[in-house]
């Protein structure tokens, strides 16, 4: 089967070749899944770049992707809840992703069905999306009624994490591009700022807990809009020791992230603020959660430009330069 596999690791400029290679071995509760379409996103370049090799250090040649959508060929001798011919979508599990590729071998505890009201273009927007909100929510550990900040909410986490706050009754804030205005308002969100005319920090103070969706300088600013106690979670801050500890990474590597993340934790810590960094998980029971909520309020995903799996690095590039508006799409 074809697949796209990263052979070399760059800052700049990573090899990443179309090879053939065999499919892996079946196990009892795996999957074999006919891929339909996979999704590009900024993990697969930070991945392919190096920027991950301390959290996820894959070994080489590695085949990429992290999202698709499928339809089952065949299934392994103590699989119940799923059967041939059914489609699916997953996240990749970390130590297993690979969704470039024609056929994929998974665990069904990683899997949902896919909602019939979206197309396999749609729904393959949805899995780390919904998944990383999902488990973000249980970090911060909210309750209904209690008001949340997501930066860049107009982006592809925003379009899946907004219906899904709110359905749980958060009251959301965001900030967003302003042709992103009236849909996010539409979805229930109590109050958008334009990024680029409007400053939220003069407007907004004491949230109970953010979401952080950009990172660097941008974190320590959302520091100031949470009430003292609060609660933040990171997308794209960096990793700290708690973190470290969540994935077994061993010592060294909670020395090491303690002091890079020492900025950002030290700042938290003169308002009693948490921080935490996410790295999302596979986990079909919450994509089915996810998928019942999104079929509820009928949410359509936002979908950008489409690719072969010949342009892998086009897709690539257009995702780290950001062209499209929506998500980036391989279609097998």
């Amino acid at each position: 089967m074809k697949a796209a596999q990263l052979i070399k690791y760059d800052k700049k400029d990573p090899l990443i070749e179309i090879r053939d290679i065999n499919s892996q071995l079946l196990g009892a509760h795996d999957l074999l899944i006919k891929t339909k379409t996979a999704a590009v996103n900024p993990l697969d370049n930070l991945i392919s770049h190096g920027d991950l090799k301390l959290v996820v250090p894959y070994k080489l040649p590695q085949t990429m992707g992290n999202e698709f959508v499928g339809t089952i060929e065949k299934v392994g001798p103590e699989v119940t809840k799923f059967k041939i011919g059914d489609r699916i979508f997953a996240r990749n599990p970390v130590d297993n992703i690979g969704a470039f590729a024609q056929k994929i071998v998974i665990n069904e505890k990683a899997v949902a069905k896919v909602p019939e009201y979206l197309s396999d273009q749609e729904a393959v927007a949805v899995p780390l999306t919904a998944l990383t909100a999902m488990q973000t929510f249980q970090l911060l550990n909210l309750k209904a009624g209690q008001t949340l900040f997501i930066s860049g909410g107009s982006g592809s986490f925003g379009a899946m994490a907004i219906p899904l706050a709110i359905a749980q009754g958060y009251k959301v804030i965001t900030t967003g591009n302003e042709t992103s205005r009236a849909r996010l308002e539409k979805l229930g969100v109590k109050n958008f700022f334009n990024y680029k005319t409007e400053d939220y920090t003069k407007a907004v103070a004491n949230v109970d807990a953010v979401i952080d969706t950009i990172g660097g300088e941008e974190t320590i600013k959302q520091l100031s809009i949470l009430k003292d106690g609060g609660e933040i979670v990171s997308l794209k801050g960096m990793p700290n020791r708690e973190f470290a500890k969540k994935m077994n990474m061993g010592l060294a590597k909670e020395l090491l992230f303690n002091v890079a993340a020492r900025k950002i934790e030290k700042e938290a810590k003169k308002r009693n603020q948490n921080y935490h960094f996410i790295f999302v998980q596979a986990n079909g029971q919450q994509l089915e959660e996810a998928a019942k909520i999104l079929e509820k309020n009928q949410i359509h995903p936002l979908i950008g430009n489409q690719y072969s799996l010949t342009e892998v690095n086009a897709a690539l590039a257009d995702v780290a330069h950001r062209k499209s508006l929506g998500k980036v799409i391989i279609n097998f």
